[in-house]
């Protein structure tokens, strides 16, 4: 099912404004869930899927997790021919913790933001 470039700007909005809500609630892990969510909304188009590993890279440094902060900057370089190719794993929530070319499940509510 494929949706409107508003209606997928408008899930990554609400996906970024709970991830910063939770930062300033001090709740980290609640902030990489909507960092995640995100990941799987902006995967099919380059600009988004660049601007979620920015945005997680980010978060990684400011946790001072060089685990994460490496694997989001390959995921950084690897995100340009995935999607150039169109081979990317659908529904791959783009942490450092998961293989960049698992394929994962996608949360029922997002369904409609994959191709």
């Amino acid at each position: 099912m494929s949706v409107s470039v508003t209606e997928r700007k408008a899930a990554l909005a609400a996906e970024y404004d709970a991830h910063r809500q939770a930062l300033l609630q001090g709740d980290a892990a609640c902030a990489w869930q909507h960092l995640e969510r995100a990941h799987i909304i902006a995967q099919p188009v380059l600009r988004e899927h660049l601007r979620s590993h920015w945005v997680m890279l980010r978060l990684a440094l400011r946790e001072r997790d060089g685990a994460e902060v490496a694997g989001q900057a390959i995921r950084l370089v690897l995100a340009v021919p995935g999607n150039l190719s169109g081979r990317l794993p659908i529904g791959n929530i783009g942490r450092a913790r998961v293989n960049a070319f698992r394929q994962m499940p996608v949360p029922p509510d997002l369904v409609k933001f994959v191709p």
